[in-house]
Order: C-alpha cells, then structure tokens, then sequence
C-alpha cells in the first residue's frame, strides 16, 4: 500500500500511546481487542477510515499470528510504515510481557504453597470453560454456524476440523503437516492457483532466587526454533497457539507439566492484551528472563514480518482465491486441534465435582452475562478455589 499524501490526524506519538494503553488495559480478548480498536479508531477517533481498518482485519486473518497484535502493527504501518508498525507492536506487546514475567516470578516463588495452589485449583477448571466457549466460536466464525445448510456446504471444512480433533486428542500433540496438508488440499479443490491449472516452472539476590538469569544455552536455541513455528503455523485467535502450544511444551519437550501448562494458559487469561503473551511465562518458568524474551520475540516475529511484508500489497493479495483457499483449509484443521486439546487439559483440571461445576460456571456466565469479561471470571474461581481448599 503507498503511503497516503494526506497527512495523518495523529501522529506517531499519539498512536504509540493508544497502543501502549491498549495493551495494559484492553482484557477480553482478541474479539473484544479488535472491536476497541474500531470503536476508538474508526468511530471515535476518526484515525481511520472503516476501508482501512477492514484491510487490516482481513490481513491480520489471512498471516499466521495473533489476530489482535496483527492488526495493531498494521494500523501502525497504514501512515507511518515500518517505524509505526514496529513501535505500535511493541508497545501493544510490552505491557503484557512485563505482567507475564512479574507473575512467573511470583509463580517461582509461591507455586508450591498451598494458597497458590488452591488459587489455580479454581483457576484452571475456569480457563477450560472459558477456551471451551471460544472454541465454539471459532468454529461458527470460521468454519460455519451448527445448521444443516451451512455444515452441508462447508462439508470438507468440517472434515478437516474433526479430524484435528481427532488427531489431536489421540496423540496428544500438535502436527503442523496436517495443517499445511488441509490448507494445501482444500486450496487445490476450491480455488487451484493459475500455475496449476497451466503447469509451467514452480514461482520461486530476589532474580536469582526465582531463576531470573538461569538458563542453558540449548535449551534457548530449542525455545528459540518451536516458538517460532508457533508464531509462523497458527492462524486466528491467540487461543488456537494454545493446542500447538500444548503438543511441544507438555508433551514433546517436557518443559512444563500439565497443571503448569493449564496455569500459564491462566495467566494469560488475566492480563491485558494479547493472549499469546502466555509464551513470555512459559519461556520464564524454562529458562528465566532470557527464555521469556526469546519465547516472545520468537513468537511475534513472524507476524510482524509477514504484515510489514504484505501490507504494502495487500489489497491485490486479499482478492487471491487461492490463497483465501488455503487459509481456510488451515483454519479448520487448527480450530479443531484447539477443540482436542481443550479435551485433552479439561481430563486433567476437571478432577471432581467442584471443578466440573466451576468449568460449568464459567461457561455459563460468557453466554448469559453479557458484559462479564474472562478476568472477572478468573478472579471469582481463584476466590472459590481458595474458599473450597481453605474450608
């Protein structure tokens, strides 16, 4: 996209600012984040225009990453390029990266008490609720809503999406190829690309005590590497990195244990911002502080350079059938992987009946309360947790 001659009605500074307040105080998630930014954006501050923010939405779906921080570092390029891009996703990121880190130091030090533990006991049966009502709506979102016509038409998409239920629940981990393999076929089937319909040549003291500096130099490197295919392979919502996420941590690596995993998940439901920020508490409970900054750095590297990459000319790429195609196919198989794993960590947080009905709770509450936001809910089963173990 060329760089528009009208000067902007913000500046660099002011776009900075709304992003860095946005990233401590926007709670809700990657649907709630987009809908602030067209709210403030488009509607209330006239920053954008609706063209230029639909632009956007559809480049942050159709790039692998985080919907939300996708479509903050585009609203940065659209006036002011790579630099706007660079510091509005920093800023959108660094709030929550920093919570992230203060709570995995806090987790490094109580995580063996027993108020700690009864705090997650309440918070973890919450968050399988509360992935399991997001899950329902990436299905409808992205696939089709639960009507015969729809399920009728979107039949292959289905297809895919159970089976990455299936795969996904039965062995335990994440397989990237399968994704790559839906998007390629579906892709193939629905829109084939010119060159294959017409073959020709293939295109071209306090830190230390809570393991603030520990870290091995291998284990970075692997950190490094799987958080990468984490950021470049999972497409959509912040919570469809959490099965992929899931397969290498728990299962492939052994970094964390399940009651870990589940917690981390927890901790990115109750901060601000972007719910893949969850990487920077992992990648701290591996490997210290410098786990937590290559986790992340790792994480939103390839979104952010596959938006300063495509933005430019995005408008002729957004028309591609293929390629929306292609994306689709992924999608499916994805949300249906998200769907196993929230089967496969609700087995081990819902242990008993307390839980069971906290899980029940929390799903209750985001389809009846309107207005109730994840971190209300996580605090209220942390309160319950404490209630149930103290009592």
């Amino acid at each position: 996209m060329k760089e528009q001659s009208i000067k902007p009605a913000y500046s660099l500074l002011d776009i900075t600012k709304y992003y860095l307040k946005l990233g401590t105080w926007g709670f809700g998630g990657p649907v709630a984040l987009v809908g602030y930014m067209h709210r403030d954006l488009v509607e209330d501050k006239g920053w954008l225009t609706e063209a230029e923010y639909k632009e956007g939405l559809a480049l942050a779906q159709l790039a692998p990453g985080p919907l939300a921080a996708q479509l903050g570092i585009y609203v940065g390029f659209v006036h002011y390029g790579l630099i706007g891009a660079t510091l509005t996703g920093l800023a959108f990121v660094l709030p929550s990266f920093i919570m992230v880190v203060l709570l995995g130091m806090a987790y490094q030090l109580y995580g063996g008490l027993t108020w700690m533990q009864a705090v997650f006991y309440g918070v973890g049966a919450a968050v399988i609720g509360i992935i399991g009502i997001s899950a329902y709506k990436l299905t409808v979102k992205s696939i089709s809503k639960f009507e015969w016509a729809a399920m009728k038409s979107k039949w292959l998409l289905w297809l895919f999406y159970i089976i990455g239920i299936a795969i996904t629940a039965i062995t335990q981990k994440e397989e990237v190829l399968l994704f790559l393999a839906c998007g390629i076929l579906y892709m193939l089937i629905k829109a084939p690309p010119e060159w294959i319909k017409r073959p020709t040549i293939i295109p071209a003291g306090i830190l230390l005590s809570v393991g603030f500096w520990n870290y091995n130099g291998k284990t970075l490197q692997e950190i490094g590497w799987f958080f990468l295919k984490a950021g470049a392979f999972v497409f959509g919502s912040g919570l469809a990195i959490v099965p992929f996420l899931h397969g290498g941590v728990v299962k492939e690596f052994g970094w964390l244990n399940e009651k870990q995993f589940v917690d981390a998940v927890a901790v990115a439901m109750i901060t601000p911002g972007p719910v893949v920020i969850t990487v920077g508490f992992i990648g701290y409970l591996v490997a210290g502080f410098p786990g937590a900054c290559i986790a992340a750095l790792a994480t939103f590297l390839p979104c952010y350079l596959f938006t300063v990459a495509l933005a430019p000319s995005f408008k002729k790429i957004a028309k591609n059938a293929s390629i929306k195609a292609f994306v689709d196919g992924i999608t499916a198989a994805v949300i249906g992987a998200l769907v196993g794993s929230v089967i496969i960590i609700g087995l081990r947080s819902i242990i008993d009946i307390p839980t069971a009905l906290i899980g029940i709770a929390a799903v209750l509450g985001l389809i009846y309360i309107k207005k109730l936001q994840e971190p209300y809910i996580i605090g209220i089963a942390a309160i319950v947790g404490l209630l149930i173990k103290t009592l």
